[in-house]
């Protein structure tokens, strides 16, 4: 980014990096015809500032002052009299120009230097392997990490805290790594997730606060469910009218995303988080795919979802609808009044055939007034089930 007063010296610094990093994506902003940047302007999102010394009324230093001193600001390269460098440097720039002699290959080179310094030093590495990541991280800005809360090798959920509103937040994080198999599918598929419940407002599906994308991680700032999940929830038990409830919930969730288009696919007790007030909350769609897509293996031939809460289409990797959820719906509903899975095996694909060909489960007696709804969403054929997430209040 080029912050500087002047039309023809911002235009001349970006003709300088352009012509050494053609794709570089600039802006150029002017403080004295768009107005001061805002307090809470952080440098989000930018790999170096270039700031300029005239700036209208505010003095250059200053300015560059304010800058440096904020958490995770990206480095800043001064551009001002020849005279200023010492002031500057003791300010905290990260590098110094005089604005009337640039040379071009001391201004690459420096600034080649500065990017170089900075994603080793901001590399994501830390973020998955190793120790946890606590506070501010280079390349997460805004956050504070409080705790990490799961990780894979190039995956990490943290309880974190938005700096700017001092809110509690999940932080989902992907590292994108060209050279692993599958690792830029996980990637497109983890931002497709974003986007799909960025066009959601509901009361029982997570909301979305932030999204943040760089050369080589993408982040999902979610809404902290202090709750637990729901099968948590259904190991220590859950009462009748508490699970008749969950159901309209999340069938209510199920209705909205089908009815823009949306599967779930991974629909479980671990996807399905409470609040405070006890309300439900859909998360995790990270399975989730437009309707008009079809179903998909991966790579090596690995079926997406969890067998116990499978659909018999969606295990034997035939074509599904929201029909498929329904059914992992049925699956859950009788867990929770049960407390257990209607089928079970040795293998996965065992658990796998038991959906498609087992006889669907009695609930015990005291339940029997659901058995009907039971198998309309849990039948084997999906023209046979309820075909609609909407048509569950109704049999309620």
């Amino acid at each position: 980014m080029i912050i500087d007063g002047q039309a023809d010296f911002r235009s001349l610094l970006m003709h300088h990096l352009t012509t050494h990093w053609p794709d570089a994506i600039i802006s150029a902003y002017d403080p004295v015809a768009a107005g001061y940047l805002p307090d809470e302007f952080s440098g989000a999102g930018n790999d170096i500032i270039l700031l300029g010394n005239k700036l209208g009324e505010r003095d250059g230093l200053d300015v560059l002052r304010k800058f440096v001193n904020r958490t995770g600001f990206p480095p800043v390269a001064y551009f001002a009299d020849a005279n200023e460098r010492a002031r500057a440097k003791e300010v905290g720039a990260e590098c110094f120009f005089p604005r009337d002699n640039i040379k071009h290959g001391a201004l690459i080179v420096r600034i080649g230097e500065v990017l170089a310094d900075r994603r080793r030093v901001a590399s994501t590495d830390s973020l998955f392997i190793g120790d946890e990541t606590i506070g501010v991280h280079p390349l997460i800005r805004g956050f504070r990490m409080i705790r990490k809360l799961g990780s894979s090798r190039h995956s990490a959920v943290y309880l974190a805290e938005k700096s700017s509103v001092d809110l509690k937040v999940v932080l989902k994080v992907l590292q994108q790594v060209p050279d692993v198999t599958d690792s830029i599918g996980a990637f497109d598929r983890f931002l497709q997730e974003y986007e799909m419940i960025a066009e959601i407002e509901h009361p029982n599906i997570v909301r979305i606060h932030d999204l943040g994308v760089g050369d080589n991680h993408a982040h999902i700032a979610m809404e902290y469910l202090a709750g637990g999940d729901l099968k948590k929830k259904i190991s220590h038990g859950i009462k009748e009218k508490d699970a008749v409830n969950y159901l309209r919930q999340i069938g209510s969730a199920l209705a909205k995303i089908h009815e823009i288009g949306i599967l779930h696919r991974d629909l479980k007790p671990g996807n399905i988080m409470l609040r405070s007030d006890g309300t439900i909350a859909l998360i995790d769609f990270g399975l989730a795919k437009r309707m008009r897509l079809k179903m998909e293996l991966t790579d090596s031939g690995e079926i997406f979802g969890t067998p116990y809460y499978m659909s018999p289409e969606q295990g034997h990797a035939t074509s599904v609808d929201s029909r498929s959820d329904i059914y992992s719906l049925g699956v859950i509903f009788y867990e929770m009044l049960t407390g257990k899975k209607p089928y079970s095996a040795d293998t996965a694909m065992g658990i796998i055939i038991r959906h498609a060909q087992a006889p669907i489960p009695l609930l015990p007696v005291r339940f029997s007034k659901y058995q009907a709804l039971l198998n309309m969403m849990l039948a084997k054929e999906p023209e046979n089930r309820l075909q609609t997430a909407a048509e569950i209040p109704e049999w309620l």
